[in-house]
Formats: C-alpha cells, sequence, structure tokens
C-alpha cells in the first residue's frame, strides 16, 4: 500500500510532457524507462492517467507531439481488437469515479475546439471510444446535446465544426443504431447535411460532414423511409458528388455506394440521375473519384445477384425488391465499362497491390455478366473484335479482359461459340510482344478453363486433339516474366482441377505429369521474383496436379516428388537467418512444402498398398516435428494438416509417434493466440482417434482436459467450439466405455452450449450460421457418447435423457435450421433411443413430435435423410413395443 501511495505521489510530481517527449526518444534506454514509466502509471492508477492524459491533450500551450500522444494513449487505453481485453477496458472504464470520468469527458469536448487539428482530431476518436461504452447503456445523455450545440453555435469557428462532425461521424461508428433514439438520428442528421451543404464556405467542414453521413446511414432507415427526407438527403448528396473539391466528390460517392448497399430497394426514383452522375465521374473525373463511381455499380450487382440467389433457393423468381436496375441500364452501362478498360497504367504490372480504373471497370463487367447472364454477350463482342487487333497494346488487353471477365455468369451454350472461335487467338496471344497482354491472356486462359472446361459435363475448351498444344504453351508461358508465370500457374492449376474426380479421363494428363511437375517446382525456386505470390501459386498448383492425377499412373513420380519435397523441406531448417524477411520467407516456405506433403499423404491413403506411406512416415514426422520448433503459427497449422494426413494414411502404425507427438498436440489444442492451430489440432485428435482406436487411452486425459478447458475459455475464438464438441463425440465413440469418466464434465458443457444457443441472439447471417453449426455440433456430441457407452455403460446416460430429447425437439421444430442441422438431430434422437432404449420408453410415448419429425423426414428430397429417418423410425418402434 505505502509504494503505491509513493507511486501516485512521484505521478504527481513527474512532467507529464516529459514523459510522453521521452517516449519518442533516439536513445533507446531513456525511450524504454519512459514507456515503462506511461505503463506502470495506467496499470497502477488508472483514474490519474487519465486525468494527467485528457489534461495534456487539451492543452493548447503544449507541443502538438505531446498531446497526439496523449490522445492515441487515452483510446488505446479504452479499446483493443482482442474481445478479452476489450472488455477489461470497458469494465476498467465503467469502474473509474463518475466525478472523474465528468472531469475527462469535459476536457475532450473542450478540446474540440483546439486549433491544433492533431489535437481536436484525437478528442473526437476518444470521445467515440467512451461513447462506445456508455451510451449503449444509457449513458452519457448530453453528449449528443453538446455536439449539436456546438454546430449551433453562431460564432463557431470551422475547426470546431470539423472537429465535432468528426466526432459525430466516430460515434456513430462505434455504436449501434439500436442505441440512440430517433429524435436523436433527426438531430445528428439535421447537423450533418447542414455542415454538407454547399453556402458552408469551409471545404474541411463540408467534407467532415460528408464524412460523418456515411456513417451515419445505418442510423436513417427511418429517414429513408419518409420520402421528402430522403429526397432532401439524396438532393445533397447527389450535389456534393459535383463539388470542387476532389475529396468531397471521392466521399459523397462512398454515401452513395453505401446506400445502393443499405437501402436498394429505395433508390429507383434517383437512378437516371445516379446513372449521369457515375458516369461522368467514371469517364473524365479524378482517379480516386471515378473509382468509387464504379464501386456504386459493383456494389448494384452485388445487391441483384444476392437477390437472384436467395429467389432460386426459395423458389419464388418473381421477387418484389429486385428492381432490374443493371438490365434496365445494360445499354448504357456496358459501353461506358468497357471505356475504362482502356485506362490501362504502363507500370501496373509492376506493383502487385495495385487497383486502378481499368481494374475496378473489369471487375464490374464480370459483375454485370453475373447479373445479368446471356444479355452482356451482344454488347461485349463488337468491342472485342474491334480492339483485339489492334497495333496499339491498350486496345489488345483490354479486349481481352473484356472477354476474361464476362466467362461467369452467361450460359455455356451462349459462351461456348464465343470461346470456341477466340481460343486458338488466345493460345496464340501468350507470345504478344506486350507484358501486360500476355499477363492478361494467362489470365483470361485460367477463366476459360475455370468456367469452360468440365470434361465430365462433355463441355470443354480443352480437347484430346488440342491439349498438348495447350500444355506446350503452358509450359513456355510458365517461363515469362513472374506476373504472367503466376497468371499461368492459375491456369494449369483450372486446367488439371477440370479432371477432378473425371475417372479414367484424368489420366490425360498423365503423359506430361513429369514436365508439369519439373516446371512448377522451377517457378517456385525462381530468384528473378520478389513476388511471394508466384512461389505459393506454384506449389498450390503442383498441390492441385497430385490431388488430380491418376494414381495408378503417377505413383512412381509422386515418390520422387514427395522425395524432393522432404529434401527442400529439410534445407530450410539450414537457412542463414539475418532479418524478420528472412524469417518470414523461411515460414511461408516452410508451410507451402508442409501442404504438398499432405497432399500427396491424402492421394497415397487411397491406394491399397500403404508401404510407400510406411517407408518415408519417420522421415515425415521427424522433420515435422522439428517444424514446431518454429516461431511461425502458418508453419504449426500446415505440419498440424500434414500430420492428420499421415495419422488417416498409416492407421494404427501413427502410435510410435504419439510419445513425442502428443506434446505438440497438447500445445497447440492450448493455442488460444492462433485460433486456427488450435482448430486444426482439434481436428488431428479426431483423425488420430479414427487412426488408433482405443489405443489413444493413454492420451485422452491431457486431450480431454485441453479440450474442456478450451469450452470453458472466454478467450478462445468461438468459431474453434464447435469443432470441439464434435471431437468429443469422436473420442467417446472411440474410447467407448472409458469414457465414463468425463462424462460428468462434458454433458454439463454440452447443456450449457445448449442453452447458450437459447440465448443467442441473431443479428446477421454469420450469427445464425454459427448458431446451426454449434447446435449440430452439440448433437454429434450427443450421438458420439451415446453410440460410445450403449453397449456396457448405457444407464450413464439415462439421467440426461429428458433434457437431450427437449433440446432435439426444440431446434428440430424451428423452420431456420439446415439441411446438416436436420441430418444431425434426426440421427441423435435414432442413437437416443438406440442406446437407451426401454429406459426412454415412457418419454417416448408421452410424445408425438418424433412421429411428426420423422413423417416429414421420409419425403424429403435428400435420400440420405430419408434413410435415417427409416432407420429411426425402425428403433423407436422397437422401443415402444419392448
Amino acid at each position: 500500500m505505502l509504494s503505491w501511495v509513493i507511486f501516485v505521489l512521484q505521478v504527481q510530481l513527474m512532467d507529464i510532457t516529459e514523459v510522453l517527449l521521452a517516449t519518442q526518444s533516439h536513445d533507446g534506454q531513456i525511450r524504454n524507462v519512459a514507456e515503462g514509466n506511461i505503463k506502470q502509471f495506467e496499470e497502477q492508477s488508472f483514474p490519474q492517467f487519465l486525468q494527467a492524459l485528457s489534461a495534456e491533450l487539451s492543452n493548447d500551450s503544449k507541443p502538438p507531439v505531446s498531446r497526439r500522444l496523449a490522445g492515441i494513449l487515452l483510446k488505446n487505453s479504452l479499446d483493443a481488437n482482442d474481445l478479452v481485453r476489450k472488455e477489461k477496458c470497458t469494465q476498467r472504464w465503467r469502474s473509474v469515479d463518475p466525478a472523474i470520468k465528468s472531469q475527462v469527458k469535459g476536457s475532450l469536448l473542450m478540446t474540440l475546439g483546439s486549433p491544433v487539428s492533431d489535437a481536436h482530431r484525437s478528442s473526437s476518436q476518444v470521445i467515440a471510444k467512451i461513447a462506445s461504452i456508455e451510451i449503449p447503456l444509457q449513458g452519457w445523455p448530453e453528449l449528443i446535446i453538446s455536439l449539436l450545440g456546438n454546430m449551433t453555435k453562431p460564432d463557431a469557428p470551422p475547426s470546431l465544426k470539423q472537429a465535432t462532425l468528426d466526432a459525430i461521424g466516430y460515434v456513430c461508428e462505434e455504436i449501434s443504431p439500436k442505441d440512440l433514439e430517433q429524435d436523436q438520428v433527426n438531430a445528428v442528421l439535421t447537423a450533418v447535411v447542414q455542415g454538407m451543404n454547399h453556402v458552408e464556405n469551409s471545404s474541411g467542414v463540408r467534407l467532415a460532414a460528408v464524412k460523418a453521413l456515411y456513417n451515419a446511414l445505418d442510423f436513417a432507415e427511418t429517414n429513408f423511409q419518409n420520402e421528402s427526407e430522403r429526397n432532401y438527403i439524396m438532393k445533397v448528396v447527389c450535389e456534393t458528388a459535383i463539388s470542387k473539391e476532389a475529396d468531397i466528390r471521392k466521399a459523397a460517392f462512398e454515401c452513395l455506394v453505401s446506400m445502393a448497399s443499405t437501402y436498394y430497394d429505395l433508390l429507383e426514383p434517383y437512378m437516371q440521375t445516379l446513372f449521369e452522375l457515375t458516369a461522368n465521374a467514371a469517364r473524365a473525373d479524378e482517379e480516386q473519384v471515378a473509382l468509387q463511381a464504379i464501386e456504386f455499380w459493383s456494389t448494384i450487382c452485388d445487391e441483384e445477384v444476392a437477390i437472384q440467389e436467395d429467389a432460386e433457393e426459395s423458389g419464388d423468381v418473381s421477387s418484389a425488391c429486385h428492381f432490374h436496375f443493371i438490365e434496365k441500364a445494360l445499354p448504357l452501362l456496358v459501353p461506358m465499362l468497357l471505356e475504362t478498360l482502356l485506362k490501362q497504367e504502363e507500370d501496373q504490372d509492376e506493383d502487385d497491390g495495385i487497383w486502378n480504373i481499368s481494374m475496378a471497370g473489369g471487375t464490374c463487367l464480370g459483375l454485370v455478366a453475373t447479373a445479368v447472364k446471356d444479355a452482356i454477350v451482344p454488347l461485349v463482342m463488337p468491342f472485342i473484335e474491334g480492339n483485339i487487333t489492334k497495333p496499339d497494346w491498350h486496345s489488345r488487353e483490354a479486349a481481352t479482359f473484356a472477354f476474361g471477365s464476362i466467362l461467369e455468369g452467361p450460359s455455356v451454350e451462349k459462351l461456348a461459340p464465343l470461346v470456341h472461335a477466340g481460343f486458338d487467338f488466345l493460345l496464340n496471344a501468350t507470345k504478344d510482344q506486350n507484358n501486360h497482354v500476355r499477363e492478361t491472356t494467362a489470365w483470361a486462359l485460367s477463366r476459360a478453363f475455370e468456367f469452360l472446361h468440365s470434361p465430365t459435363s462433355g463441355v470443354s475448351v480443352v480437347t484430346n486433339a488440342n491439349l498438348p498444344r495447350v500444355i506446350e504453351i503452358m509450359l513456355t508461358s510458365i517461363k515469362d516474366s513472374p506476373n504472367v508465370a503466376e497468371k499461368i500457374c492459375g491456369a494449369l492449376y483450372f486446367l488439371a482441377h477440370g479432371y477432378e474426380n473425371a475417372g479414367s479421363m484424368s489420366s490425360v494428363l498423365s503423359p506430361y505429369f513429369g514436365q508439369l511437375v519439373s516446371a512448377l517446382l522451377a517457378t517456385a525456386d525462381r530468384s528473378d521474383s520478389n513476388n511471394s505470390r508466384l512461389c505459393a501459386s506454384a506449389y498450390e498448383t503442383l498441390n492441385e496436379i497430385v490431388r488430380c492425377s491418376s494414381i495408378a499412373d503417377t505413383l512412381n513420380m509422386i515418390v520422387l516428388l514427395l522425395q524432393e519435397i522432404l529434401k527442400r523441406l529439410n534445407q530450410t531448417f539450414e537457412f542463414q537467418i539475418t532479418s524478420s524477411e528472412d524469417k518470414e520467407k523461411q515460414s511461408d516456405l516452410q508451410a507451402l512444402l508442409c501442404g504438398v506433403v499432405q497432399v500427396i499423404l491424402q492421394k497415397f491413403s487411397n491406394c491399397d498398398d500403404k508401404s510407400v506411406i510406411i517407408q518415408f512416415a519417420d522421415q515425415i514426422m521427424v522433420l515435422f516435428l522439428r517444424g514446431f520448433s518454429c516461431d511461425s503459427s502458418n508453419v504449426h497449422e500446415e505440419a498440424m494438416l500434414a500430420i492428420g494426413a499421415l495419422a488417416y494414411a498409416t492407421g494404427p502404425e501413427f502410435v510410435k509417434y504419439m510419445p513425442e507427438f502428443h506434446k505438440y498436440l497438447e500445445m497447440g489444442l492450448q493455442n488460444f493466440g492462433a485460433y486456427q492451430v488450435c482448430c486444426v489440432s482439434v481436428g488431428v485428435v479426431a483423425d488420430i482417434c479414427r487412426a488408433l482406436d482405443d489405443e489413444v487411452l493413454p492420451y485422452c486425459d491431457a486431450i480431454m482436459s485441453a479440450l474442456l478447458k478450451d469450452l470453458s475459455s472466454p478467450e478462445l475464438h468461438r468459431s474453434v467450439k464447435p469443432p470441439i464438441l464434435s471431437c468429443i463425440g469422436d473420442i467417446a465413440l472411440t474410447i467407448g466405455e472409458h469414457f465414463e469418466k468425463y462424462v460428468p464434465y462434458t454433458v454439463p458443457m454440452l447443456q450449457g452450449a445448449a442453452e447458450l444457443c437459447s440465448r443467442m441472439d441473431l443479428p446477421d447471417d454469420d450469427s445464425t450460421e454459427y448458431k446451426n453449426e454449434l447446435r449440430r455440433s452439440i448433437f454429434e456430441a450427443y450421438s458420439g457418447i451415446l453410440q460410445g457407452v450403449k453397449n456396457s455403460k448405457s444407464e450413464l446416460m439415462v439421467p440426461y435423457a429428458s433434457h437431450i430429447f427437449q433440446f432435439a425437439e426444440l431446434v428440430l421444430r424451428e423452420t431456420s435450421r439446415d439441411e446438416g442441422l436436420t441430418k444431425a438431430g434426426v440421427a441423435l434422437v435414432g442413437d437416443l433411443a438406440d442406446a437407451l432404449g426401454p429406459s426412454i420408453k415412457l418419454l417416448l410415448k408421452n410424445s408425438n413430435f418424433h412421429s411428426e419429425l420423422l413423417g416429414r423426414c421420409s419425403q424429403s428430397d435428400d435420400e440420405q435423410l430419408r434413410e435415417t429417418a427409416s432407420w429411426v423410425q425402425g428403433v423407436i418402434s422397437r422401443v415402444l413395443v419392448s
């Protein structure tokens, strides 16, 4: 206690400005001491920490650097990306004395009036972070009033208005629409729209207002339903989209893009005006504005494609909310987009992350093709035919880009004549003198192979007659510049993919297997590329060629490939690492090589003769275990996946690796930080259970302990929890009666998960999908346990039978469940009756739910569901007559 008091006294004497500036010192020792003091101050005296920093931020006599740092530290003390830390930040703020919180808020609101932009911007952000904690709980009711008051002050300087609008925008970004009353929303929108008005002289204020509107659009649903209010908002936004300042025009178009998604069904009266605005911007405005204008139409496409897909799923093809904006605009929209394809940049092949008007236009053209299907072909063909042979490379590249962009959407019947006629031309264009044209040609070929190469369906641009020429061109072009080679890898990937599950037809690639493998390995090794994607593309394509090959034809070559990959993996451990970049390259390569080994093991698993796998298993495991010593979650994940494949392929032989491997498995199961590794480790447990059967028993205590800890941990990403529940079912099924000691711990966990499902909010499709996944995994866990104990320990589950049955009934009466959930639920009802038999006769007798359910399932179009329902009906009938 005394030391804490002394520390607080030291803080009070400490000049916070000097400490903040010292954190930026070039002297590492001074910097470390200052950072330590700041951290200690925050941890040991948080209220005083807030007071000191907010005072620093609000003091115009302090250096801009220290004020900016004060703002950053304040913001970081109130929020975090990690959910657990975020909750701690929230609770810590709530526990601060109300008087101190009021003082901090007052300082922040005062700072909005600072003429120093860094200070008032930081204050806006911190205000929003506090609002995100308080407003959902009806706290800080005076905030919105105070902010709106700043906007109506007759003598308010532009800097105050701008900072206030920034704060309004940030607050809207942080909170939910349900957190504000409608009169507050009305007042906010009024202030924001007035700030956008052209009578406002300050461009900074108008820009802040447009950005605030962007964040407030989700709050404006009621206002958009009111025609006069909607008309006014649309009028102001459209006027703002032709402001003289480019950054304001860009922000206005960003608002229109958001409206296209949020208020699609209300846009019809404005579409003529919006087309003119976007077309003019796309043709003549600065790139940053033109990109947003094109994005508006891409968003409209996304909305209409989603509506079409929903209508097809529901069977209601005449959807009232489908306004066919793309179809109606098609004759004008397509020529406008085709014009954008001619606006390439000379050096666009040198920057991986480049995004320009040409690329945006081509992407939008592809979305239009998906939306309107066959109707786009006659509108694009004249452009392709008119430009494909022109001397100017811009024209040839644009025509090729247009060709590739429309290959997804239109029917095969509509495209086939076009593609067959142009296929030879495309193959020849891989030798074009211009690098841009060759790259786009390689991409267009990959699209043709992806959408029009399906030998099993009888439709393919690749035939036995032209395959030798196709392979020859691919093998030549893969030696082209790195950006072209990467696209050729994509083309080879889809060429091979077309022969997946093609039976004997997959043998047509066998004569070229060795050449393709050699070319891809050489491509992965290329030293003329700084593009890590080329190496990754080469290995991913190699995986697909192995996966789709005929094992009977290529077994010996795949063995040689495995030896080569293991040699390469071994060599990676000898790399000289002198920088973080070297370390990253090493980790990326190790992960890719582990991925190739996994694919090869999966391929060998289809062979009756396991001797090849056994021959290399020791070497593979040694290398994988070395991989776990690397500090890379990506390597750990890929190594785990490959070990799962090895366990599946070797079966009972895998037991000899468990004494060493189980330590790394348990580490993976406890890796909350890299939750993907944890999830993969859970899958490996299931693989090991299937491989080892009851020989997994000596390791079950540690595995079950780790899994139950995972389930109870708030730190672990929620996506891992359904696989864990399913995995527990796999363990129970594997070890049978030996699962008895885990039942008292496992079943309450399953009951808790079921209770969680009943309380879960479903604000979006992702939440609905997760809820269904969680419930399905609960079903699978119960089924595994019931099947595991039914022969000798079925009485263990009798006390839980009623709860299990009620949970299944509750879920299976819902209409929102998916097909997988239904199958798992029906199977669980059958497993419950099969395992517990006469013990639940009364439970079954007193319910008509199961007969209704099975009656519906027996009429299903799904054969597997009908068969499961028939089996369950037979089991229940036997129980009822027992």
